[in-house]
């Protein structure tokens, strides 16, 4: 039987078991080892917030469809920071360049449950690099999420960056921001996350409930403003706030999943007058401008090998490793108490 966590309604959730499917032509089965669970996306479907709960996405025209949903609770296998053992692969993918062979540690994405069963050409050139942990595996996407805002600010060396939230991709783009020449200063309304933002980089770290945080930026660059800034907690004053930290024609990188209406943001205050740039990164793809040499596949195994270099730190990141049968108290945790939780990894 495989086992598969589910949202059964907003708040709900639980583990179901499946009949184990028989694997398809040119597919892969994984023992699924680690799963992480995003303190963002994935809790928008977890609260009932998400737009595919009301909507349908239209991916010819692009747009958001009123009326049916494009999804509809049970919500099942939602995750995409997956790692696991190869136990069965298709004949006809034994001798295919880059793909992970049986005995293999892997990763990808297949969702919570405890088998991934996945298109071999969605896993060529996913075997985990030498001498990572697995549960490393699992910070690919996440890794890759934190890159793609990085790329998107153009970081110069020796700017002044603003990275607004310190959660776990927050912590990253901070660490990527700092390896990309830039200073850092971190910003979060968790007081409990800005030590740790000072040991992934941060030079200076701001309270968003304590400090006049645009202000304190503009202290700190000379009157100037930030060169960029990254908003990557989703919440739209903190976007306004990103806005109105940045120096006249500075570049604002929006990389959170908002929410509803954009209460808290008004773009004919600081962002008009100063002319700000408003980017958005989304790990669909990466900037267009780069799109010739980059792709996603390319920002995830970049940031791995960053890792297995040692010098990006995910280890430090993981709070707590739970059991997959405990999941609904790890969602309970992240959505009630985020001051005491990083990354949390469920363990099959």
């Amino acid at each position: 039987m495989e086992r598969v966590v589910q949202f059964t309604g907003p708040r709900q959730v639980e583990v179901a078991e499946h009949e184990r499917a028989p694997l398809p032509h040119g597919h892969v089965r994984l023992r699924t080892l680690y799963s992480g669970i995003s303190a963002g996306t994935e809790l928008t479907a977890y609260r009932g917030t998400n737009p595919y709960l009301t909507r349908t996405w239209d991916p010819e025209a692009r747009l958001f469809r009123e009326g049916a949903p494009g999804i509809e609770y049970p919500v099942a296998g939602w995750g995409y920071s997956e790692v696991g053992e190869v136990v069965e692969i298709s004949p006809e993918l034994t001798d295919t360049p880059g793909m992970p062979q049986v005995g293999d540690v892997a990763w990808g994405i297949w969702g919570h449950r405890s088998e991934g069963v996945v298109p071999g050409e969605r896993l060529a050139g996913h075997t985990l690099p030498p001498g990572l942990e697995p549960l490393a595996g699992a910070f690919a996407r996440v890794g890759a999420i934190a890159y793609n805002a990085v790329l998107g600010a153009g970081i110069n060396l020796g700017e002044d960056v603003a990275v607004f939230g310190q959660g776990v991709i927050g912590l990253l783009t901070t660490r990527l921001a700092r390896l990309s020449g830039a200073r850092v200063i971190a910003v979060d309304a968790l007081d409990v996350r800005l030590p740790v933002a000072r040991r992934y980089g941060a030079d200076v770290t701001l309270d968003a409930r304590k400090d006049v945080v645009a202000e304190r930026i503009r202290e700190s660059t000379g009157g100037r403003g930030a060169d960029a800034a990254i908003e990557i907690s989703g919440a739209y004053p903190a976007l306004h706030e990103a806005l109105r930290s940045v120096a006249v024609g500075g570049r604002v990188v929006a990389s959170g999943f908002y929410q509803g209406d954009g209460a808290g943001l008004r773009l004919g205050d600081e962002f008009h007058h100063n002319r700000a740039q408003l980017i958005c990164s989304q790990i669909g793809g990466v900037p267009q401008e780069l799109a010739g040499r980059w792709s996603v596949e390319r920002l995830q195994r970049t940031f791995l090998d960053l890792v297995a270099e040692e010098r990006v730190d995910v280890k430090s990141l993981v709070s707590h490793v739970v059991p997959v049968d405990e999941a609904a108290d790890a969602y309970e945790l992240l959505d009630r108490r985020p001051a005491e939780a990083l990354q949390v990894v469920l363990e099959f």
